[in-house]
């Protein structure tokens, strides 16, 4: 399966710059995977579409404040993005520099009309594509991002952030800080239409996927089989899985907010299947590789000495029974899951979703789950009917399509 299977033409004037103004009053594109039926309306029509008894997972990360701007003690100008905190004073970050820096090296953060004084750090060592920083200031991590940082808007959002967009570009549910992008799905949410839901009997859930960078990076490879995911920090608690396991039990749906939601709970069953049926989760879906996942190889996040994350205080619900035969388990930790045409979904019965990039792997999960063929014809009728495209844009409500993991994929190209 190749890469340009995925591409489509998207006019510039579609893509979003600014969110509309009332979050829930956006545009919204039905979908129904089984037959593909396609629907218009508006983000509030989700009210009629759920039932009474169905799940919705939110993701309820923070996005912080991770671009810097500084120099380096010789003077030269330098951009840091920060893509994970590992403790209250050190941080995994990206680097655009004219030389590339040395262990050592001091930088000075803090942009000419910044009010603050600059922030010293120091380089401590290179991890392949990323630099271990440490701020030398009383001050913790958080706190000197959200005094001179700036909030990493998407490459394709051609303008400065504003302050507008430290409320904008989250979600009204966000609760952990850690992400470096929006879980976008969820910025069509507002408090009323959550009150409705609420009130309708719509049940809620919410796990944690700390959006990396490396969501926007493109994939460099031809065949898709050969690309590598980047890992993701993700937590899907003990409440969670119950919520999920009483809603299959009572015969009603899990609608996942926004793809961060669909891989954390897909994540989580797959490691279930790892341990029950000790083989490769990859054996049963063949569009996974075994090394695109390693939920618990990457980091330790209960070592001593290391919190890359403001703890949740839901650790404690991440052991395991080898017992168990659940469809879905607790999951802490790194995900690398690559969910593409072929994937069979284990939890996910609906999606809620913006309009994704072409040659994404998100546009490659939404076909997964939709159908290839389905997924394709409503981004050209999207296109056609002129929504607006990616973080800012109009959204998408979609429902599964159980033969999709059969679907012969024949473009002719």
């Amino acid at each position: 399966m190749r890469v340009d299977d995925f591409s489509f033409k998207l006019p510039g004037s579609l893509i979003a710059h600014y969110p509309h103004p009332q979050r829930s009053g956006c545009r919204l594109l039905s979908l129904d995977g089984q037959t593909g039926r396609i629907t218009h309306g508006v983000f509030t029509d989700v009210l009629d579409k759920l039932q009474a008894g169905d799940l919705l997972v939110f993701n309820d990360t923070r996005v912080i404040p991770a671009r810097l701007f500084g120099k380096k003690a010789s003077g030269g100008k330098l951009e840091i993005l920060v893509e994970r905190l590992l403790d209250d004073h050190r941080v995994l970050a990206h680097v655009k520099a004219s030389k590339a820096l040395k262990p050592g090296t001091q930088l000075q953060l803090g942009d000419d009309k910044s009010e603050h004084t600059a922030i010293q750090a120091t380089v401590l060592a290179r991890l392949d594509n990323l630099f271990e920083l440490r701020f030398d200031d009383q001050r913790d991590v958080l706190t000197i991002l959200r005094a001179i940082g700036h909030i990493p808007l998407p490459p394709y959002i051609d303008r400065p952030d504003e302050k507008s967009d430290r409320e904008l570009y989250q979600t009204v549910y966000s609760q952990r800080p850690g992400a470096v992008a929006a879980p976008t799905a969820g910025l069509h949410f507002d408090q009323p239409l959550l009150d409705a839901l609420r009130k309708k009997g719509i049940e809620m859930a919410f796990v944690t996927l700390h959006v990396g960078a490396g969501t926007f990076q493109p994939i460099r490879v031809e065949n898709i089989e050969e690309h590598s995911m980047h890992a993701e920090y993700a937590e899907v608690p003990q409440t969670v899985v119950e919520a999920v396991l009483a809603c299959k039990a009572r015969g009603k749906r899990v609608i996942a907010v926004g793809t961060t939601s669909v891989r954390s709970l897909e994540s989580a069953a797959m490691q279930r299947a790892e341990k029950n049926e000790n083989i490769p989760f990859a054996f049963e879906a063949a569009a996974l590789l075994a090394e695109d996942i390693r939920p618990n190889h990457v980091v330790d996040l209960r070592s001593s000495g290391r919190t890359p994350w403001p703890p949740s205080g839901n650790f404690k619900d991440c052991g395991y029974n080898p017992g168990s035969k659940a469809l879905i388990t607790p999951f802490f930790g790194d995900t690398q899951i690559f969910i593409y045409p072929g994937y069979h979904y284990q939890i996910v019965d609906g999606l809620i979703t913006n309009f994704h990039l072409p040659k994404s792997t998100l546009i490659m999960l939404v076909a997964a789950f939709a159908g290839y063929k389905n997924t394709m014809a409503a981004y050209q009728l999207a296109i056609e009917k002129e929504y607006r495209f990616f973080s800012y844009g109009d959204a998408m409500f979609i429902s599964r399509n159980p033969l999709a993991a059969q679907e012969k994929i024949n473009t002719g190209r």
